[in-house]
């Protein structure tokens, strides 16, 4: 099956750009917008909207392979590809990528993932979120003219002989409104909740860590007082944004003996803690990460540390995965590019035993998040982040409703 033509879109995400450095420098909130002149190169505002480019590639039948072009929320900071805007970017893909598309064979998702995720034009590889959102539509397209699920088509495609499709554990995201966004994560019964956006340290970790230690306290006791079912257990996962070490002076020891306060205030619930600390470049993040995650388990903690800033490509989580950076490792799924390295990426975590969690982020649309959910389950990911947006609702039903529907699919045939 041939593909006959290219139709490309601006399309918008579920959440926004931010300036992670504007923000870390304490930029001021005045309701939903940051107050500030912004750092990052390419920002107009601190905060601004999300962006995307749709890629529709129409077959000879007529079905359409579909794909979205989408970055992080935290563009441009991490060691990641600079602010992607719609505007800036079709010109690009219209003259240079969309010849190369027209008449191609989509016969094999794997090897046309891996051409165009290497593709290079004048010396440089393309931006992570084209090749993304192309990748994307390349295994959409694959998947229609077989006649199968796209989770299907990863599974022929990379050898994975496992028979039996199962549900990957979704962990949902708060943003800001950590607090009426967990009774939703409850009533909902999430898997894992509730990230809780902890990236300011006076603000909402505390410089001593006393606010995010009575926000575990508040959210244990609010599963204890609302759960249904006694044997609702979520793990709670928090993302740091690296303030634990702003907070404690990247001091291993107080760092980890204040992780194991909180694992205290959990329990019973099981703790993750996501980027304690940012070392501000990927060798020292992983020399952190490391060190932290060798401490806690010398000291027969069941607290996991997850690894995120600094993690970014395939080779990172390779390296991150090799030297124990981390329990386990955000896959951020528009951040290595094509989604072929998102399949690489936890089947190499699964085979040394560092937990895969198929995550990304809330300024990504309902393509990406289906196409991402296919390759959790597909890879059997230990945890599927809920995407995109910071709402819960949306964000849940899409990738629990895609993961249902692969699932009750894969069972009938």
């Amino acid at each position: 099956m041939k593909i006959i033509d290219v139709v490309l879109s601006k399309s918008y995400t579920g959440f926004f750009f931010d300036d992670q450095k504007a923000i870390k420098n304490g930029a001021a909130n005045d309701g939903f917008f940051y107050v500030g002149t912004p750092i990052i190169e390419g920002f107009q505002s601190i905060r601004q909207r999300g962006e995307a480019i749709s890629v529709q590639l129409v077959l000879e039948n007529g079905d359409v392979g579909l794909g979205d072009c989408a970055a992080v929320q935290y563009s441009g900071t991490g060691g990641r590809d600079p602010l992607f805007l719609a505007d800036n970017y079709l010109p690009f893909i219209e003259e240079n990528i969309v010849p190369m598309l027209i008449g191609l064979e989509v016969d094999n998702f794997r090897n046309l993932a891996e051409k165009f995720d290497r593709l290079e034009i004048n010396g440089k590889k393309l931006h992570t979120a084209i090749r993304y959102g192309l990748t994307q539509a390349l295994l959409s397209a694959v998947a229609k003219s077989s006649k199968l699920t796209m989770a299907e088509v990863v599974r022929k495609e990379y050898n994975i002989t496992d028979k039996v499709y199962k549900p990957v554990p979704v962990f949902t995201q708060s943003g800001d409104d950590r607090y009426d966004n967990v009774d939703k994560m409850i009533i909902k019964e999430a898997d894992v909740l509730p990230h809780a956006l902890i990236n300011n340290v006076d603000k909402k970790l505390g410089k001593n860590g006393e606010l995010l230690l009575e926000y575990i306290k508040w959210l244990r006791n609010r599963i204890i007082q609302h759960r249904v079912r006694e044997e609702y257990n979520p793990i709670l996962h928090i993302d740091l944004y690296g303030t634990m070490g702003i907070a404690f002076n990247n001091n291993l020891e107080k760092i980890v003996e204040y992780m194991i306060v909180l694992e205290k205030a959990a329990s019973p619930f099981k703790l993750r803690i996501e980027g304690p600390i940012d070392g501000g470049n990927k060798e020292d993040t992983i020399r952190y990460l490391a060190a932290l995650t060798r401490m806690i388990d010398e000291k027969k903690s069941t607290i996991e540390i997850v690894a995120d800033e600094w993690c970014n490509t395939l080779e990172d989580v390779i390296d991150f995965a090799d030297q124990k950076a981390g329990h386990m490792l955000q896959i951020k799924t528009p951040d290595l590019g094509g989604v072929n390295n998102i399949c690489e990426a936890i089947i190499y975590c699964n085979k040394v035993g560092i937990g895969s969690y198929c995550g990304g982020t809330c300024n990504e649309t309902n393509v990406s998040a289906e196409v991402t959910t296919n390759i959790a389950i597909a890879c059997m990911a230990d945890q599927c982040l809920a995407k995109p947006g910071m709402g819960v609702d949306a964000g849940y039903m899409i990738v629990k409703n895609e993961m249902n529907r692969v699932l009750a699919i894969t069972k009938k045939r």
